[in-house]
Order: C-alpha cells, then sequence, then structure tokens
C-alpha cells in the first residue's frame, strides 16, 4: 500500500522560500526544493502564482520566423489529415477483410488464409 503524507508548509514558510528565490538567495526553484526537501514540483511554483509572484517562474521563449509559426501549422495540420487518412484506410481493411469472409464461407471455402496465399502467388506471378 502507497502510504502518501501530505506535508502542509506554514505562510511563514511559503513567504520565505519565496523571498530566498527573489533575492537570489536560491538561483531556481529547483534549488528551493531541493535545499528544504519539497518533493512536488508544482509546489513552489504554486506558491509563486498565489503570492502573485509570477515573475519569478522560470520562462522559456520561442523566437520564430512568421514562416516558421505558418509552417508548424501546416505541419499539424498535415498530421490530423494522415491520420485520419490512416484511420479511414484501417476501418476499409477491417471491412475488406469481413467481406472476404464472408464471401468464402458462402462460396464453401474451408480455409480463406490458403486461398489469399494462392491468390497473392498468381498476382505475382502475372507481374
Amino acid at each position: 500500500m502507497d502510504e502518501r503524507r501530505t506535508i502542509r508548509y506554514s505562510e511563514a514558510f511559503k513567504l520565505q522560500v519565496i523571498k530566498e528565490l527573489d533575492t537570489g538567495q536560491l538561483d531556481c526553484v529547483q534549488q528551493a526544493r531541493e535545499k528544504y526537501g519539497i518533493n512536488g514540483s508544482a509546489t513552489i511554483p504554486g506558491w509563486l502564482k498565489k503570492y502573485g509572484r509570477r515573475d519569478i517562474l522560470p520562462k522559456r521563449v520561442r523566437i520564430e520566423m512568421p514562416d516558421e509559426k505558418d509552417q508548424v501549422k501546416k505541419l499539424k495540420a498535415r498530421i490530423r489529415k494522415l491520420e485520419k487518412a490512416l484511420a479511414d484506410a484501417k476501418v476499409k481493411e477491417v471491412l475488406d477483410q469481413a467481406y472476404f469472409e464472408i464471401v468464402c464461407e458462402e462460396a464453401g471455402i474451408k480455409d480463406p488464409e490458403a486461398l489469399k496465399k494462392k491468390l497473392d502467388q498468381q498476382l505475382l506471378d502475372e507481374e
């Protein structure tokens, strides 16, 4: 059984950690977590948001040219289109297999797989 304890931190403690991050005594949230043994990766960022100190949160900046932004949009659209085409092809494959099995059953063919192999071989021979 996984026994997890909920650790409650006092307001004074939270403000102390924020102060140390703000004054540069701690370089980053990870360093604060290590110093004080705070396990949750979202704990300190949550405090920073709660106390209106989003300015201390680490920021990720992505600089891209306008054509790169358009390219990302086009690629995402292409991925969606390809995923739909793949799903449609899979549905068609399943239906084709079901129809083939029905035809074989109605024709009295006992071994549909043997018939497939024979037909595949005939197609190869024709090429």
